[in-house]
């Protein structure tokens, strides 16, 4: 059924209920269209009789309508038809020369790849729809611009690693290095698409009560909200200087890695524009988005 699976919501455990809901709404989301079934298996269940059958039954379902009137709709979750569950099981690391390039080229071909984050027997994951790329000399907004530091030397590489910096005082950024070693350049994660770990992230980010009923407007918002900014996807998986600044995001080992899984991603059409919250260099059309993603930080 164009590439989704029927399951039955009554038997799921907790987490699967949580995850299957969560997907739904990141369908909502996005304005695709989500489809009401109902598996063989569930018609024969109790719980949603048959049409037609035995009196018995007949009695039942018109009781069962009559208290609907009096009590309104019931709170149980609608069964509908979501995709298969991500598992990444078909996902690659990054090889390292995608980074050992123009970091203008890395954020544009950065759209649509994985950011995954593996902790304690938890998988949290993201698909990046937002980056904006930075290039060291000659870019004044660049932390690379005025030379190598001891803070900036990630950003000389070698490719692939993070450069994570707090700002205002409040806020996690991470950046990826690129361009060959002893030349600076990163591009910055701007957003995310959650994918992966939807209730981690959402309590990471202090969301979880508030994206729970996946039929409320609000929570359809407040999914938005998990990643849709360089601080934010940076709390919703936990990525901090003291803890990732320096992390080789391609290695095997690694907690923290950027990955691809190209199968049946339709990217859309990209957009280009001037960088954001920066006071330098502000000319440079160095910011690319996903301009029908919802998830961006802004258009």
């Amino acid at each position: 059924m164009n590439g989704t699976c029927m399951v039955n919501f009554y038997k799921l455990d907790a987490w699967s209920k949580w995850e299957m809901t969560a997907c739904s709404l990141r369908k909502y989301v996005s304005g695709d269209h989500i489809q009401l079934a109902r598996t063989k298996e569930m018609e024969e269940s109790p719980q949603i009789p048959k049409l037609g059958g035995s009196p018995k039954k007949m009695s039942r379902r018109k009781n069962s309508q009559n208290a609907a009137k009096l009590n309104g709709p019931s709170t149980m979750p609608v069964p509908v038809t979501v995709p298969a569950a991500v598992t990444l099981k078909s996902a690659r690391l990054l090889p390292r020369s995608f980074f050992e390039r123009h970091p203008r080229i890395v954020a544009r071909q950065l759209l649509g790849k994985l950011l995954v984050r593996r902790s304690a027997g938890l998988l949290l994951a993201g698909r990046i729809v937002e980056t904006e790329a930075y290039l060291g000399s000659g870019d004044d907004a660049a932390h690379a611009a005025s030379g190598k530091t001891a803070r900036s030397s990630v950003l000389f590489g070698p490719a692939g690693h993070a450069y994570v910096y707090f700002t205002y005082g409040m806020h996690h950024c991470m950046n990826v290095s690129c361009e060959r070693e002893g030349r600076a350049g990163c591009v910055l994660l701007r957003a995310l698409e959650p994918v992966a770990g939807f209730e981690s992230m959402a309590i990471a980010r202090g969301l979880a009560s508030s994206i729970r009923d996946a039929r409320s407007r609000a929570a359809s918002k407040n999914l938005r909200l998990l990643a849709s900014g360089p601080g934010r996807l940076c709390q919703a998986l936990g990525i901090t200087r003291n803890r990732d600044n320096g992390k080789d995001l391609l290695a095997k080992n690694s907690d923290l890695v950027l990955m691809r899984m190209d199968a049946g991603v339709r990217l859309g059409r990209i957009l280009t524009s001037q960088r954001i919250g920066i006071r330098r260099s502000m000319e440079l059309p160095l910011r690319f988005l996903l301009a029908e993603n919802p998830f961006i930080s802004r258009k």
